[in-house]
């Protein structure tokens, strides 16, 4: 396999960071413990100044979103809007997994997601799960960059490129029109934005996939 250029120390210091954020995030529920502690540290001013990825007035119009999402009265409504938009049961408004987008029937398990087992078991990673779920969450993708950023940084580009930017314009979209709560509406920007960030850091280019959800 053809290694790709390795990013720099700060980017893979950046991309380890705000992937693992972003991805507990839109992951795991928000009385989860760990995500407990990100909200509290959502919660502070600074941190605006503290994300290193994306423009700062970016970075600020997301925050005020977050800021809002999390005041008293607001934030005991997270764990509710988490279950709408991620779980279910009924449908969802904004599904997090990439075959739901690149597959034409819109299901997932699909080939997209299949490729991506592919490409994980060339280099020996194995998705550990509680449950079984396609391993193109969006979630578990940006914790996976977050990994690859510390052991394997020549492959983050290949992510990005061919398995989680070719879709997640269409997700983010989806999230930030879709949801109730300004929490996500947040970080459906704040997402955006640092993936946009990604991109330009590491000069990639991203496969042209039709979209069809």
């Amino acid at each position: 396999m053809r290694s790709l250029p390795m990013p720099s120390l700060a980017d893979i210091d950046d991309i380890s960071l705000t992937g693992r954020m972003l991805g507990a995030l839109l992951y795991y529920p928000p009385e989860q413990q760990d995500v407990l502690s990100l909200l509290a540290w959502l919660n502070h001013d600074g941190w605006v100044d503290e994300w290193p990825c994306g423009a700062k007035v970016d970075i600020q119009q997301a925050a005020v979103l977050i800021n809002l999402g999390l005041a008293e009265g607001s934030h005991p409504l997270l764990s509710e809007e988490f279950q709408r938009l991620f779980i279910g049961p009924d449908w969802l408004p904004a599904p997090p997994w990439g075959s739901v987008y690149l597959d034409r029937e819109s299901v997932i398990f699909g080939d997209s997601t299949l490729d991506l087992r592919r490409w994980q078991s060339t280099l020996g990673i194995e998705v550990q799960q509680q449950h079984r779920e396609p391993e193109d969450h969006i979630g578990l993708l940006l914790m996976l960059a977050a990994w690859l950023a510390e052991n394997q940084p020549e492959q983050i580009g290949t992510l990005l490129g061919e398995h989680l930017l070719p879709w997640s314009h269409r997700f983010v979209a989806l999230l930030e029109e879709k949801t109730e709560h300004p929490f996500y509406q947040g970080i459906a920007r704040l997402t955006r934005v640092t993936l946009n960030d990604w991109q330009a850091r590491l000069h990639r280019t991203v496969i042209n996939k039709d979209i069809f959800f």
